[in-house]
């Protein structure tokens, strides 16, 4: 089966960007150089294409809810025009995604969820929801654009105007630009003050062109997506999420609602946390990737979920899951594939700290 393009794959490659197969999508990851654009988003400003994101709109009446049990996220409770992270769970307690939910009136609200889990969230929310209840998927048809850094908010502000001034994290509003209203949030998965723009997809190259046309902003691509959101600690979904994982074994149960019902709840409950979600630095340059061992004393203890070079600190970062008796900070720990290889620490993230995120 082809890939999937995003509508601005051809001026991506007009870019040199290389591009790569990523969920099922053809997806810039790097325009030149994955360390320039990680240093440039924490220095100015960068714009990512994230079309393959999936968003559904639901409506219901919320006396009588149905939509509340699908996630963990207490979507009766939110305040409008805010937005919450949580998970869709299996009835087992595993993750079968972690998403943002944005309530947009008292009885609508938006669900932005992973690439590689749309059509599979869509057909678990459906089974879910009562069949009174509205759901379209607007995937399509809507253009998700991330501005992210900390000059983020002067670049916004020149194109939804002065309101912007007035979103706080994890909040949004609509706006009023290129002939239409549109959505914005201050919401990013950088670590940086950033906004996300939810936009008309036949409107991309516009909206992508005028971004591009800011000095300070430059475009980048999943490798620098992925060394940022590593250096802030923030978890991805098939790395340190997956369905054999639950929320608490990744340390993530402040955004579970556990006063309301939803599927897995017992079992979370009950759940016993053999291992847990640990932050880890290492000795030098090099760092291991997705599924190498952790050992202390020669013994394996734990996998690698994650690993970059950090080019901030300057040497290698991760993410692994550890037997909870070792997942102590400072605890020495040694990485490889298949047996001890390089030295590393067991630290609490996120790596990178005093960023522009809630400026």
């Amino acid at each position: 089966m082809e890939n999937k393009r995003t509508p601005l794959y051809n001026l991506h490659l007009k870019l040199n960007a290389e591009m790569i197969e990523f969920a099922g999508w053809d997806m810039p990851v790097h325009y030149g150089s994955i360390l320039a654009e990680t240093k440039h988003t924490r220095e100015k400003v960068s714009i990512f294409d994230i079309f393959h994101m999936g968003e559904f709109l639901i409506k219901e009446n919320p006396e009588n809810s149905s939509f509340d049990k699908v996630t963990t996220v207490p979507v009766i409770k939110m305040k409008e025009k805010t937005c919450k992270y949580g998970f869709l769970l299996n009835e087992n307690g595993g993750i079968i995604d972690d998403l943002i939910v944005y309530k947009i009136k008292k009885d609508e609200w938006m669900i932005v969820v992973n690439a590689s889990n749309e059509k599979r969230d869509e057909e678990i929310i459906k089974k879910r929801i009562s069949k009174e209840t509205f759901f379209e998927n607007i995937s399509e048809k809507t253009m998700k654009i991330d501005v992210q850094g900390p000059l983020s908010r002067n670049i916004v502000k020149k194109i939804a105007g002065e309101k912007i001034n007035n979103l706080k994290y994890y909040t949004f509003d609509e706006f009023n630009f290129l002939n239409g209203s549109y959505i914005i949030s201050r919401t990013g998965y950088t670590g940086e003050l950033g906004y996300e723009i939810y936009i008309d997809s036949k409107k991309s190259e516009e909206i992508w062109n005028l971004l591009l046309d800011f000095a300070d902003v430059k475009p980048a691509g999943l490798g620098a997506r992925d060394v940022l959101r590593l250096e802030m600690g923030y978890p991805l979904y098939g790395d340190e999420l997956t369905e054999e994982i639950t929320p608490l074994d990744a340390g993530l149960e402040r955004f579970i609602d556990f006063e309301k019902e939803f599927a897995g709840k017992e079992k979370l409950l009950n759940h016993k946390v053999n291992y847990l979600l640990c932050g880890f630095v290492v000795n030098g340059r090099k760092t291991m990737r997705h599924n190498s061992k952790v050992f202390i004393d020669e013994k394996e203890v734990g996998y690698v979920t994650s690993g970059v070079f950090s080019p901030h600190l300057n040497c290698g970062i991760g993410m692994a899951y550890v037997l909870k008796k070792y997942a102590k900070e400072n605890n020495e720990i040694f990485l490889g594939k298949e047996k001890p290889e390089i030295i590393g620490r067991i630290v609490k993230p996120p790596f990178i700290k005093n960023t522009s995120l809630k400026n």
